[in-house]
């Protein structure tokens, strides 16, 4: 007697080259078959007219836990990922205190397996503290469960301590993820350009993150470390990313739904939902961004769900911080900005959520291949749906899409065989 059955759906596993109609078989937490059933199951679930894939996975989540459980906690974040269909996240090390040490990996990683929801992720700090002077124990970190290493919200500044960060992550045989941003061109609170002087706000400029970018592409190409951009936001970000990986640099790269349907137009009503590092920018930097996720050049589509109080979030624009969460409704963003644009299709979207994510981790899911977790995610790409964050099982509300009308929604969210969510 099986566990479940998945039956009737339009199966895509990207992992196997697999788009067809066809049954999936679970058992003992694992996938069994794709393909005709055989024998009996307890559990059948109907996916006729569904699209069925492996796991999605979000590389870049802010869970907050330790330090401000009162913004998100890691059951909560987990909660909220497989309401959005994600059966795995990576929790970003900015917490308060920092993820730098083998305690504070194990404490994510407990505290996941207590939720019982979304597997979650640990990434470790590059440097202790986050603060750029001296490298953390990256090794113990990654002896505990650490599956890769950023100072997320600060870029690494020092280029001889990034040289020696990637010298040990190669080492490690593990991916360093850089928040690409110069401190030295900081400082401002929106994307530099005519709205922000419009709007008298201190401005971003996307120099800041091609400079960081462009200096540990040269270090990449000394170390062959394996270097992870993480939200790249510009159209100069996306064109070095594309000659770095037709040099052969062992480069990937994500981007953020943000930064593929807005532009820093969005900031003229002085909403702080708006406000995110990097920052919103030009149109002409929303179709390079578009142009290389279609083409390979960005790998995986990540969130950067970054939650905040609304006392935050309700100061004014210069002082609000930056983030914006949307776990919950991700998938139906992506759909908007790449399938309906009619840049890629469902195959190669569901590719950059699942089988690629999972090679930049270099962990064994986003697969639906036989012998594995079963982690599967069903979806009605028709389902037609409205944001409403105040029903959303995130602890905050810091989100500008209330109210979009958006198409695709997660209706099966299932977690090495076991279901964590059905909507």
């Amino acid at each position: 007697m099986h566990d479940l059955f998945i039956t009737n759906g339009r199966v895509i596993d990207p992992s196997a080259g697999l788009d067809e109609v066809a049954d999936v078989t679970i058992s003992g937490g694992r996938i069994v078959r794709v393909g005709k059933l055989r024998g009996k199951a307890r559990r059948t679930i109907d996916a006729c007219g569904m699209i069925v894939c492996p796991g999605l996975i979000d590389v870049h989540v802010h869970c907050r836990e330790p330090g401000h459980e009162e913004e998100e906690t890691i059951k909560s974040a987990a909660a909220a990922a497989v309401a959005g269909g994600f059966t795995t996240i990576c929790a970003m090390p900015n917490t308060h205190p920092p993820l730098d040490d083998e305690p504070a990996i194990n404490y994510v990683i407990q505290r996941g397996r207590q939720a019982g929801l979304a597997r979650v992720l640990p990434v470790g700090c590059i440097t202790k503290g986050r603060e750029g002077k001296e490298l953390a124990e990256m090794g113990l970190m990654a002896e505990a469960g650490a599956v890769a290493f950023t100072d997320d919200g600060e870029g690494v500044t020092s280029s001889s301590i990034m040289q020696r960060a990637m010298q040990y992550a190669r080492m490690l045989d593990t991916a360093l993820m850089q928040h690409c941003q110069d401190p030295d061109l900081a400082g401002g609170h929106m994307n530099s350009g005519a709205v922000a002087v419009r709007l008298g706000l201190a401005g971003l400029a996307a120099a800041g993150e091609e400079i960081m970018l462009r200096r540990d592409l040269e270090l990449v190409e000394r170390t062959r470390c394996r270097y992870h951009v993480q939200h790249v936001s510009s159209a100069g970000s996306v064109e070095l990313l594309r000659q770095a990986k037709a040099e052969g640099l062992p480069v990937t790269a994500e981007a953020a739904p943000h930064h593929l349907l807005m532009t820093d137009a969005a900031c003229m009503n002085y909403d702080p939902n708006y406000k995110m590092n990097p920052p919103l920018r030009s149109a002409r930097d929303v179709e390079a961004l578009r142009s290389g996720v279609a083409d390979g050049t960005i790998d995986c589509l990540a969130t950067d769900h970054a939650p905040h109080s609304a006392e935050e979030k309700e100061q004014e624009f210069s002082l609000a911080p930056f983030g914006i969460i949307s776990l919950e409704c991700a998938l139906g963003l992506y759909v908007k900005a790449l399938i309906d644009s009619g840049a890629m299709d469902w195959p190669a979207l569901i590719a950059r959520m699942t089988a690629n994510p999972a090679r930049v981790l270099r962990r064994p899911w986003g697969t639906l291949a036989v012998g594995c977790e079963a982690d599967v995610t069903v979806i009605d790409p028709n389902r037609c749906w409205t944001v409403k964050v105040d029903q959303w099982r995130s602890r905050s509300r810091n989100c500008p899409y209330d109210g979009w009308k958006l198409t695709a929604r997660a209706v099966a969210t299932i977690v090495a065989g076991k279901v964590k969510y059905e909507g």
